[in-house]
C-alpha cells in the first residue's frame, strides 16, 4: 500500500497507532454469569425481542474488515474482525415506520445516538472478536457495535440494548460535549454550539 493511499484513508488530526488503546468512562463490567447477558431490542418496533447470550453466539458470523478513528486523534488500520450482521440482528423485529434512529444502551447507563441508516450500513456490526482474539473486558466483551464510518465513540462496548426512535437525542458523551453525529473526516469532534 502506497503512502498516499494510508494517507486517504487517515482523517484529518489523526495519527496511526499499532496498537489498540483502551478509553472509557467509568467501570469496566467482568461477566461472572453470561447467562444473565442478553440484547433487547425495543422502541419502535411492532413487537419487542430479547436475544439471550447462548442465543445471539449462535447467530451467524462474518469476517470485517476496517479502519477505526477515535476522537482523541488515533488511528488503527486494518482492523479485522469477527461479529454478527446488522441485518441479522435487526430481522428479529418489525420497524415501525417513523423508526429514523437508534439509541445503543450498554451496561452502567452508558448510551450513543445513531441515524437509523448509519446503524443499518452493511459495514456496521456487533463485534465479538478483534484480530482473532475474542474481545477483552476493556474493549467491550462480549459485544461491542462497531460503527467505522464514525469516530470510535459511536462504537458502544458492554452492548446491552438497541432503542429504535423517531428522534434524534443525544447519548453520554453526547451529552458531555462530543459532536451528535461524528464524522472523522469532518472532524466532528466537539460541539460547541
Amino acid at each position: 500500500m502506497s503512502v498516499s493511499d494510508i494517507g486517504s484513508r487517515v482523517p484529518p488530526g489523526q495519527r496511526l497507532t499499532t496498537g489498540f488503546p483502551v478509553l472509557h468512562h467509568g467501570e469496566v463490567p467482568y461477566y461472572e454469569d453470561l447467562s444473565r447477558w442478553d440484547l433487547k431490542l425495543f422502541g419502535l418496533v411492532e413487537e419487542e425481542a430479547t436475544i439471550p447470550f447462548d442465543e445471539f453466539m449462535s447467530l451467524p458470523r462474518r469476517e470485517f474488515v476496517n479502519d477505526i478513528h477515535c476522537v482523541t486523534t488515533w488511528s488503527k488500520l486494518d482492523n479485522v474482525w469477527e461479529g454478527v450482521a446488522v441485518s441479522t440482528v435487526v430481522e428479529r423485529v418489525k420497524l415501525k415506520p417513523e423508526a429514523k434512529y437508534v439509541m445503543l444502551h450498554a451496561e452502567h447507563g452508558w448510551t450513543t445516538n445513531l441515524p437509523l441508516e448509519d446503524f443499518l450500513r452493511e459495514t456496521s456490526f456487533f463485534g465479538l472478536k478483534h484480530n482473532g482474539e475474542t474481545l477483552t473486558p476493556e474493549h467491550g466483551y462480549p459485544v461491542r457495535m462497531v460503527v467505522p464510518h464514525l469516530y470510535f465513540w459511536k462504537s458502544a462496548k458492554w452492548l446491552r440494548g438497541v432503542e429504535f426512535r423517531a428522534t434524534d437525542k443525544p447519548g453520554f458523551w453526547e451529552r458531555n460535549g462530543y459532536h451528535m453525529y461524528g464524522d472523522p473526516f469532518l472532524e466532528q469532534r466537539y460541539d460547541f454550539d
